[in-house]
């Protein structure tokens, strides 16, 4: 949907800007001079962690952890945990996103995929509705 694309290059540019501000590196300078528009948070990240030689899989934890971080961090501002329990949440999904990362580390372009057909229609509709709490 849009919103969804909105949201990965709203997220995407400000990783860059950071990037470039605070841990330059010449593959996120490269990325904007080859790129002069929007970039896709993955890519973003993808290309700072490549930039300062960070090991794929330590990458693919941290990028999981922070995914998790940002949910667990909506529930508590809708008050749905408080704040213990949502670091407990995070620490007890940290197996998981271990284990999603160790299988994502060997893939290849061909492994890429997938399909959410439901995610995308709830996207869609999320994105038309008059009122909403989250702008994503």
């Amino acid at each position: 949907s849009a919103e969804r694309r909105l949201e990965t290059v709203t997220q995407g540019n400000a990783f860059v800007a950071a990037v470039r501000a605070a841990w330059p590196c010449a593959a996120i300078d490269r990325l904007k001079s080859v790129r002069n528009g929007d970039v896709a948070y993955p890519v973003a990240v993808a290309v700072a962690s490549a930039g300062h030689g960070l090991p794929l899989l330590a990458s693919l934890d941290a990028y999981g952890l922070t995914f998790v971080a940002n949910l667990v961090s909506a529930s508590v501002r809708l008050g749905i945990v408080g704040q213990t329990d949502g670091q407990k949440i995070t620490a007890a999904l940290v197996p998981a996103v271990q284990a999603a990362a160790a299988v994502a580390e060997p893939a290849t372009l061909d492994d890429l995929g997938g399909c959410a057909l439901r995610s995308d229609i709830a996207s869609l509709r999320h994105e038309t509705q008059y009122s909403r709490l989250f702008r994503s």
